[in-house]
């Protein structure tokens, strides 16, 4: 056979493996997701730990619709959520998909990107989450394998082509998105989302509702985050776990006084020159605020701010 021929083979066979990969992605069933304002289209994540019977869709995620373009806010645990998203972004609009914005580092919300590269979006991020992604994402990836299972196949990290480092907005037609970059709370690489025209502010995981904050950044700058947030003009917020909140300034109280008894109470302990195994068996008896998931957190919780707080 003519060289021309094999190499006119091989262009037919690999367009048509790309065609059934894109049909097999387009069979996905859609996300379940409500609009909560014109054009905010939201997920709801399930309150519990990724496991392969929730399929590891554990996070909040959603998107905005423009008259012109659409922007995706996270993307999932798994390439799996992530054409599932998209599915359900293409059930309410064909605008082109021009943004795919990641909140943070954390793999609930980040492992499902690689559904969208057909659609060449401006990935975003804020400026530490390149390095946070190269730092975990190997690790991420092996536990949601774990985890998951066959769920979890094709997942891969995407990294962002465009990053945040104070503030950013983007244009969807009739209407701007502003980006803002935080200091380290939740994470070192925590971004909001704010809806001018509808006055919603994307908050991601620097907010809980129902279940235990995690703290995976500082517990100091957190706090500072909450106070700082307090004032801002938001008539809704969308956090990053749970419900939207009726009042979102009640569920930030909330969550802020979570975290002011954590540091009190580790303070405590420091004071009594207790050990990080002391303030974890003392401070994770009760759950007065009645969390979720407070018997699976509260102790890593405690470690991360004795480690903040034991030198202050």
């Amino acid at each position: 056979m003519p060289v021309q021929c094999r190499r006119a083979n091989l262009a037919s066979l690999f367009a048509a493996v790309a065609a059934l990969w894109s049909a097999l992605a387009q069979a996905v069933d859609p996300l379940p997701v409500s609009e909560i304002a014109p054009g905010v289209f939201f997920h709801a994540g399930a309150q519990e730990d990724a496991s392969a019977s929730n399929h590891g869709r554990i996070a909040n995620l959603g998107f905005i619709v423009g008259t012109e373009r659409v922007a995706v806010i996270d993307t999932g645990g798994s390439l799996e959520e992530g054409q599932a998203l998209r599915a359900a972004v293409r059930g309410v609009t064909d605008l082109p998909i021009a943004y795919v914005i990641l909140t943070h580092v954390h793999p609930d919300h980040i492992l499902g990107a690689a559904a969208f590269e057909q659609d060449r979006p401006a990935f975003v991020g804020h400026a530490h989450l390149p390095d946070a992604m190269a730092r975990r994402g190997e690790g991420y990836l092996a536990r949601a394998r774990d985890t998951l299972g066959p769920i979890a196949e094709g997942s891969r990290l995407v990294a962002p082509n465009r990053t945040v480092a104070d503030r950013i907005e983007l244009d969807l037609g009739g209407r701007v998105l502003e980006l803002r970059a935080h200091p380290t709370a939740h994470t070192d690489s925590d971004l909001t989302v704010f809806d001018r025209r509808t006055g919603t502010l994307w908050l991601s995981d620097l907010l809980f509702v129902e279940r235990i904050p995690a703290l995976d950044g500082s517990l100091l700058g957190w706090l500072n985050v909450c106070d700082a947030l307090m004032a801002f003009p938001a008539q809704r917020v969308v956090p990053g776990h749970g419900p939207v909140p009726a009042d979102w300034r009640a569920a930030l109280a909330r969550q802020r006084r979570y975290l002011d008894g954590l540091a009190q109470g580790v303070r405590r302990v420091i004071r009594a020159r207790g050990t990080i195994e002391q303030a974890v068996a003392e401070l994770g008896r009760e759950n007065p605020g009645g969390w979720l998931l407070f018997d699976a957190y509260q102790g890593r919780n405690v470690t991360a701010a004795f480690v903040e707080l034991e030198w202050e």
